[in-house]
């Protein structure tokens, strides 16, 4: 999945419904503990419970033009949750507000192809 450089060699799928979040080259490798609420809640619902899942390896996005198809939760915290824009399935990733530069997509929440 993962390119020489650390760039995603393949497109970035939602899992629910194929839409693309990503184009191949996008996003670059991370290892960053991170914890999403689980997908089947609704975020801030999840988040505010602390239920959902620490997970470590991410594509890391430094613009958000550079997205294909995203949308954001509202603010829980000092964080915004990603999710498909099509079919609102997620959270598949984390932005903190503190950072604007900075958008990771869990790797175990999309498929690729």
């Amino acid at each position: 999945l993962v390119c020489a450089q650390g760039r995603n060699l393949r497109a970035v799928l939602c899992q629910r419904c194929g839409s693309r979040v990503l184009l191949p080259g996008a996003a670059t490798f991370a290892r960053r503990e991170l914890l999403l609420p689980a997908m089947r809640k609704k975020a801030a619902a999840a988040a505010a419970a602390g239920g959902g899942d620490v997970l470590r390896e991410h594509w890391l996005v430094r613009d958000m033009f550079s997205f294909e198809n995203v949308g954001f939760t509202r603010d829980v915290g000092n964080v915004k949750f990603l999710v498909c824009a099509d079919c609102e399935a997620g959270p598949i990733g984390w932005h903190c507000l503190d950072d604007k530069d900075s958008f990771y997509v869990a790797l175990e929440r999309v498929a690729h192809e």
